[in-house]
């Protein structure tokens, strides 16, 4: 084994060998052979991929294993850490893409002759691509850096020959992002895809803050199935590796001119000559130290110079700078930066010149911090000397759509419901008034002491919100559901001993062929609604959304198991023909019962036995995780399970029609308190 090569985790050999860490331990126990650790810790060790991947093939368990897994692996164990190893990854698959027969040239022999021939075709591609802009986020490698490499780029050329060098870069990339959610702050897909709109048709687009490139790819989807080769997407960041993971994620996915930089975008902005078409941009919140005390006497400062507790009306005037005559920006903004009084004067300056046309606050869970109605502020810059006769300001609040359940939110409700709003606005300058949910308000109207933006505060209630009528359609729902309820409760039980069955497990009867083992993954075709463990644990109608991804999905169907694997509860769900058809979520495991010789209801009843989630769970720091393999089943006759299936189906059909009961409870005591606080329901 060459010396810092790629290790991995026991977490990762599970997952190479498509079995629970438990598995892994045990191996370590009973074979004499297998390999020793070279790195981690005594109670997290990591091992050499290489003689990992030795040791399952002479083991017969690493035959089935996908390539994107066993290339993922090296991503993640790169001696340089995985961040380099992406840059790299794309550097080469962007060779393969535009260039094949030159990577076939480097890329036959060794792999030292690789590393040593790489850097010139590498530069020959990335220079024409990126251009020579000061602080050019993607550097060429150098052969030394390049060696460490060459096994990851002969693998990763490899994967792009059986998905495409796009399909495959965006699979490394995603799965790394997943890996690490506290580290990056992500701009979900249906959010990009809104702002993009927004922002409508570009040629020039520039994100200041570009992080992983979520917003400049929505904007080059919006134009068709890739960004015309005319148009130009730009975008800055102060993390030099998100400048280049941007930057390459873009060129394989788009025949647009991408040029991005590394730097800090207020302080040191590349592109300070700009005049886009368009600016879209998820910014920084709630930062300090954004550059207040240098930049006191900066030009973009327009409409007057930001206090420090305003770093995002700082990120509104340089979007504002950097736009042609006319020019759209959307910006993500906190929802205090609508109303906080250090912000007053630059907010009535916006509204006075024009600059502002719209504030649309989003349902909390749109985006990170997910507790929060973030607001989606669109801006267009002033033509000199032009006036407007009539100014008013698009207001609209789509919090009427937040999600019931976590992951919910009904992102093709939000678009439709904002674009109605604006587009006609945008075309004619004001649109008729839709009661709780948007209104033009003469800028007049919001020039107080204020200037409070936020668009609750400016929102007639809807009719629709509330009212005597409704709420008696909800309170006679909950008096049926409950009678339903009585109806439904379990009859009481005579006590008796325990009874004591030969036990048979998951496992077992995965390998005898009785039922089939999945598991949830990220990929899947965007349009196809994933059932998510929040999903099962709730009871509710699949509400998840697959990240950019071209990885097959594994799809639900009906009378198959679904098990969530986190979180140390005895859930177990049977897929009826409604939730058929729903791509499996991370953390789930679905089981596929052979109707011949297992009831679903029969599994699933017993799978959420206490003393069954108890024995089969293992215990971390701060989670629990489920061994679906460990769980027991009694070996009965197919007729008996059936017996047993009809009475755990009963009891679902009960925990259902309470869930029912709660919300119709919550919706009643809540339409009661609106209506007494409002006047549209009399106290008597």
């Amino acid at each position: 084994m060459q010396e810092n090569g790629t290790e991995v985790t026991a977490a990762g050999i599970a997952r190479l060998a498509g079995v629970g860490r438990a598995a892994v331990s045990n191996w370590r126990r009973r074979h004499a052979d297998f390999p020793k650790p070279v790195g981690g810790t005594e109670t997290s060790p990591s091992f050499a991929l290489t003689e990992i991947e030795d040791w399952l093939r002479a083991q017969g368990k690493l035959a089935e294993v996908p390539l994107r897994e066993r290339v993922w692996q090296q991503v993640a164990g790169h001696p340089h850490g995985p961040v380099t190893a992406l840059i790299h990854v794309g550097c080469a698959l962007l060779l393969v893409h535009d260039r094949p027969t030159v990577w076939l040239e480097v890329s036959a022999g060794s792999d030292a002759r690789l590393a040593e021939l790489l850097p010139a075709p590498l530069d020959q591609v990335l220079t024409p691509r990126f251009g020579a802009i000061r602080k050019r986020a993607v550097a060429t490698p150098t052969a030394d850096r390049l060696r460490a490499s060459a096994p990851l780029l002969r693998a990763a050329a490899e994967l792009a020959a059986e998905l495409d060098a796009r399909k495959a870069y965006e699979f490394l990339l995603g799965r790394h992002l997943d890996a690490n959610p506290r580290q990056y702050t992500l701009t979900p897909p249906g959010l990009a895809a809104l702002m993009a709109d927004l922002a409508g048709p570009a040629t020039t687009v520039l994100d200041p803050a570009c992080g992983t490139g979520a917003l400049l790819r929505a904007v080059a989807a919006a134009q068709g199935t890739s960004a015309p080769e005319e148009q130009h997407l730009d975008g800055q960041d102060s993390a030099p590796e998100l400048a280049a993971l941007t930057a390459l994620r873009l060129a394989l996915h788009t025949r647009a001119v991408v040029r991005t930089a590394a730097a800090d975008t207020l302080r040191e902005d590349a592109f300070n000559s700009l005049r886009a078409d368009a600016v879209v941009c998820h910014p920084p919140f709630n930062e300090r130290n954004w550059g207040h005390d240098e930049l006191a006497y900066d030009p973009r400062w327009e409409y007057g110079f930001p206090a420090r507790t305003e770093s995002e009306l700082a990120w509104v005037q340089h979007a504002l700078a950097r736009l042609r005559e006319g020019g759209v920006a959307v910006l993500l903004m906190p929802p205090a930066a609508a109303s906080r009084r250090s912000g007053r004067r630059i907010r009535a300056d916006l509204l006075r010149r024009g600059a502002l046309r719209a504030v649309i606050a989003l349902p909390p869970g749109a985006a990170p911090p997910y507790n929060l109605p973030l607001h989606l502020w669109v801006l267009r810059r002033p033509a000199l000397g032009a006036q407007t006769a009539q100014p008013e300001v698009l207001l609209a609040d789509t919090g009427v759509y937040t999600a019931d359940s976590r992951g919910g939110l009904d992102w093709q409700a939000v678009r439709t419901a904002v674009l109605d709003a604006w587009r006609p606005f945008d075309r004619t300058g004001t649109v008729a008034e839709q009661p709780g949910l948007s209104r033009c308000v003469p800028v007049i109207e919001l020039l107080d002491d204020d200037v409070d933006l936020a668009p609750a505060r400016h929102l007639p209630p809807s009719a629709a919100d509330g009212g005597a009528e409704q709420l008696t359609d909800v309170r006679r729902s909950l008096g049926e559901t409950l009678r339903l309820t009585d109806r439904l409760t379990p009859p009481p039980v005579e006590p008796r001993p325990p009874v004591r069955r030969p036990l048979t497990t998951i496992g077992e009867l995965a390998r005898g062929g009785a039922l089939q083992l999945r598991t949830g993954g990220n990929g899947g075709h965007a349009r196809v609604p994933v059932l998510t463990d929040h999903d099962v644990l709730a009871g509710a109608a699949p509400s998840g959304s697959l990240p950019e991804s071209d990885e097959e999905a594994e799809l639900t169907e009906a009378g198959d198991v679904v098990v969530p694997v986190l979180g140390g509860g005895s859930v177990a769900r049977v897929v009826d023909e409604a939730t058929a058809g729903a791509a499996l979520g991370r953390n789930l495991v679905l089981l596929r019962p052979d109707p011949a010789a297992l009831d679903p209801w029969f599994l699933a009843g017993f799978l959420r036995g206490t003393a069954n989630n108890r024995q089969a769970s293992s215990y971390a720091s701060t989670a629990t995780r489920l061994d679906v393999r460990r769980l027991q089943l009694p070996r009965l006759p197919l007729e008996q399970q059936r017996v047993y299936g009809e009475r755990f189906r009963a009891l679902a059909e009960f925990e259902e029609t309470l869930r029912l009961a709660g919300r119709l409870g919550e919706q009643l005591v809540r339409g009661m308190y609106d209506g007494l606080t409002d006047g549209t329901v009399e106290p008597g």
